[in-house]
C-alpha cells in the first residue's frame, strides 16, 4: 500500500495529470480504510449542485472575453494617463492594471501573458532597471487574488464552507495594503534611478477615462451589488458575464461574437474543465482522509510539539510557503485546506483569517522555485532564464514577506468587517 502511494506521488511529479493521481489516491484511501468508493460519487454530486459552483463558470467566461478583448490595452492607457506622472507613476499603473486584471482572470498566468509584452517595453522605456522591471511583471502576476471576484476566493469559501462575500470583505485592506507597499518599493526605485515621468494632460486623462469608464465600472458594480444585498453571488457572476460581453462586443467592438463566440466559449470550457475536475475528485479524496479521521491524527502529532498559537502560525507559513511553491494555488486549496481547518480551529483561528493567510502564502508560492508558476509564465514571455527571473524577483518576495507577516499577526487587517 505505501509503495503504491509513493508511485502516485512519483507519476504527479513527472507530469501526470493531477485530476488521475488524486483519483487513484482516493480510491486507494477508500480501498485502504475499508470505506466503498461510492462515497466519492456522492461527494461529487454535492459539489455539484452547490448553488456557488455555477458562478465560477461565468466569472471564467467573463475573465476570457476581457482577455480577448481589449480590456488590457484600455486599463493600461487609462493608468498611465491619470497616474503616470506620480512618483513610480509607470510601476504603479503596472500594480494597479495587473491587480485589476487577475480579479477576473485568476491567477492562471494570464496576467502575465495579456500585460507583459505591454508593460515590459514601457517600463524599459521609462528608465527603469531591466531586473526591476521583470520582477515587478513576474510577481503582479498574482496580484489581485484578494479582491472580488477572485476564482481563489470563491472555491476556499466552498472549500471550507464559509461565507464567500465575508471573504471578499475579509481581502480588500490585505490586498490595497500589499499594493500599497509595492507602490512605495516602486517611488523609492523611481527616486533612485530618475525615472522619467509623464506630464499630467487632463484632455488625455478625460479621453482614457472616457474609453475605459465601462471596465472601471465592472468591479464596483459587483462589490455594490454584492454587498449591498441587490444580487446573489451566482447572479452577480451572471451579470458579470453579460455585462462584458456586451461592451466588449456592441460599446467597444473589440470582439465578434459571430466569429469568435465559439472560441471564447472553447477556451471557457477548457479552463473550468480542467478545474472543476480537480475540484470533484480532489474533495472527494478530502472527504474520504476525513472520514479516515487523518486531521484528528495529525492534531494530536502536531500538539506534541506545538503549545501556542504563534509556534502554530510560524509552522502554517512555513508549511504553506512550501505548499506554495510545490502546488498550483487551486490543487493546494483543495488538498490542504480541509486539512488544515480542524488545526487551524483548535488554536482559535478565525476561518475567514486562515483563508487570507493561506492565499497570502500561496501568491507568494507563485513566485517560488521550483514550481512557481509565474517564474515560468514570465520566462516564456519575456525569454529569460527562471533564475534570472527569482533574483529579479527577491526585493518584491521580501516585501511580500513582510506584509504576510502582518497578515498573519494582526488578524484585524482580515477581520476588520466584524
Amino acid at each position: 500500500m505505501i509503495f503504491i502511494a509513493l508511485l502516485l506521488v512519483v507519476i504527479a511529479l513527472i507530469g501526470a495529470p493531477l485530476f488521475t493521481a488524486l483519483a487513484s489516491g482516493a480510491i486507494l484511501a477508500s480501498y485502504s480504510a475499508e470505506i466503498s468508493p461510492d462515497i466519492l460519487i456522492i461527494e461529487m454530486n454535492r459539489l455539484a449542485a452547490s448553488p456557488n459552483m455555477v458562478a465560477l463558470p461565468l466569472f471564467i467566461l467573463a475573465g476570457v472575453v476581457m482577455s480577448n478583448g481589449g480590456a488590457a490595452n484600455r486599463l493600461v492607457a487609462f493608468y498611465r494617463a491619470n497616474f503616470g506622472f506620480l512618483p513610480g507613476g509607470i510601476a504603479i499603473v503596472t500594480l494597479i492594471s495587473c491587480a485589476f486584471f487577475t480579479m477576473f482572470s485568476g491567477a492562471s498566468g494570464v496576467t502575465i501573458l495579456a500585460l507583459g509584452g505591454l508593460l515590459y517595453p514601457i517600463l524599459k522605456d521609462e528608465g527603469y532597471p531591466k531586473n526591476f522591471s521583470l520582477g515587478l511583471l513576474t510577481t503582479s502576476g498574482s496580484l489581485g487574488l484578494l479582491f472580488p471576484p477572485s476564482l481563489a476566493i470563491i472555491i476556499y469559501g466552498i472549500v471550507a464552507n464559509v461565507s464567500i462575500e465575508e471573504m471578499f470583505l475579509a481581502g480588500i485592506l490585505p490586498g490595497f495594503l500589499l499594493i500599497i507597499l509595492l507602490s512605495l518599493y516602486s517611488a523609492y526605485t523611481d527616486k533612485k534611478c530618475q525615472v522619467t515621468r509623464h506630464r499630467f494632460i487632463l484632455k488625455e486623462a478625460i479621453f482614457t477615462t472616457k474609453h475605459c469608464i465601462g471596465d472601471l465600472l465592472l468591479p464596483v458594480g459587483i462589490i455594490m451589488g454584492i454587498f449591498g444585498g441587490f444580487v446573489s453571488l451566482t447572479e452577480a457572476a451572471a451579470v458579470t458575464a453579460a455585462y462584458v460581453l456586451f461592451i466588449e462586443s456592441v460599446i467597444y467592438r473589440s470582439i465578434s461574437l459571430k466569429n469568435q463566440a465559439f472560441g471564447i466559449l472553447l477556451e471557457t470550457c477548457i479552463l473550468f474543465g480542467s478545474l472543476i475536475i480537480i475540484l470533484l475528485i480532489a474533495l472527494g479524496l478530502t472527504n474520504l482522509l476525513i472520514d479516515a479521521q487523518l486531521p484528528m491524527q495529525l492534531l494530536a502529532f502536531i500538539e506534541q510539539f506545538i503549545d501556542s498559537k504563534i509556534q502554530f502560525l510560524i509552522l502554517l507559513n512555513i508549511f504553506l510557503l512550501l505548499v506554495g511553491a510545490l502546488m498550483d494555488i487551486f490543487s493546494a486549496l483543495l488538498v490542504v485546506v480541509p486539512l488544515l481547518l480542524p488545526l487551524a480551529d483548535r488554536y482559535n483561528i478565525h476561518p475567514v483569517h486562515l483563508g487570507i493567510i493561506f492565499l497570502a502564502n500561496l501568491e507568494i508560492g507563485y513566485s517560488t522555485p521550483p514550481i512557481g508558476i509565474n517564474l515560468f509564465i514570465a520566462s516564456q514571455r519575456f525569454s529569460q532564464p527562471v533564475l534570472t527571473l527569482f533574483r529579479s524577483t527577491l526585493p518584491f518576495l521580501l516585501i511580500m514577506l513582510i506584509w504576510l507577516l502582518a497578515i498573519t499577526y494582526l488578524p484585524s487587517l482580515s477581520l476588520w468587517w466584524q
